[in-house]
């Protein structure tokens, strides 16, 4: 992560949209929101009888959701079940004819705890099933074939995360595979990359995460922009959220916004210099190979346990 930073861009100030697991950050990435009410979010996990679930439109029959509101409270159990009706960025880039494709991450049991549109119901039961793509690993052919969509979210299994756990030390070796396949590829000159953690595990940091809102923002998150544009070796300090990244996108290809935190947030452009010829790609060397990320065993339990 380092080295990446240093040839690329280190962004400091990335806050998530709010305070909370990675159920509600992953739906922050593609939506840029969790309000199902009139000042009224979706927070912490969805459960069935107090155990966690996946939080998806395949969850038993009971699930349900909790929920703040903007006075405060806490309305534990109170939510709807997790099959949302959320406008997301899917939603803007179908009609403009932009192709996009959602690395998921699937475990044995089925689970989808990090797949999140598995949560929107007019994906999951529409045709836009299709590019939600179950294993994650995907993502290393289509990059080496040139096939990648315009649009991609990547999300790791619970053992190439950095996530408290995981068991294994996979996670800069899986973010380096998936960036060297993107580099080596033949869609590196027209590519941006932005690395950024669902949430911050830790215990402490020491700048504060302003308030936009009753939801947050939380507290801030690691981020590392790589491209043939970026800026070398860069610390952008603006300050963005996950709403930065939609934006992002929306500007490039010229989109409507989705009209969540993405109309409020700032578009990530500091981070580029588009004036500049595309820079050549260097791999990143990694403990782990690609080969044995491609080959690991699949992933032995869900992050939710």
């Amino acid at each position: 992560y380092w080295d990446m930073a240093r040839q690329y861009v280190l962004v400091d100030h990335m806050y998530p949209t709010e305070l909370g697991p990675s159920f509600t950050s992953h739906l922050n990435l593609i939506a840029g929101t969790t309000t199902v009410a009139k000042q009224k979010s979706v927070v912490d996990m969805a459960t069935l009888d107090g155990r966690v679930q996946n939080g998806s439109c395949d969850d038993p029959k009971g699930t349900v959701t909790s929920l703040l509101a903007s006075n405060g409270d806490y309305l534990r159990y109170q939510g709807p079940f997790p099959c949302f009706e959320f406008h997301t960025l899917a939603d803007v880039l179908d009609p403009a004819g932009i192709s996009w494709k959602y690395y998921g991450s699937y475990w044995p049991s089925g689970a989808s705890l990090w797949n999140e549109f598995n949560a929107i119901k007019s994906v999951r039961y529409g045709p836009d099933w299709q590019n939600v793509v179950k294993k994650n690993k995907v993502i290393l052919t289509d990059a080496a074939a040139g096939d990648l969509p315009a649009v991609s979210w990547v999300v790791p299994t619970m053992p190439d995360s950095d996530h408290p756990g995981a068991g294994k030390p996979y996670g800069p070796s899986w973010v380096s595979a998936v960036v060297n396949a993107i580099g080596t590829g033949p869609d590196w000159s027209s590519s941006a990359i932005i690395v950024v953690w669902d949430d911050w595990g830790g215990w402490y940091d020491n700048a504060p995460p302003p308030q936009l809102d009753y939801r947050g923002l939380g507290l801030r998150v690691p981020c590392i922009v790589i491209s043939p544009y970026a800026k070398k070796g860069y610390i952008a300090s603006q300050q963005y959220e996950f709403g930065s990244i939609l934006k992002t996108i929306e500007q490039i290809y010229g989109l409507p916004d989705i009209g969540t935190t993405d109309r409020r947030a700032t578009p990530m452009f500091d981070a580029f210099d588009f004036t500049q010829p595309p820079r050549p790609f260097k791999e990143f060397s990694a403990p782990f190979s690609k080969d044995s990320l491609l080959h690991e065993p699949p992933a032995p339990f869900d992050p939710g346990d």
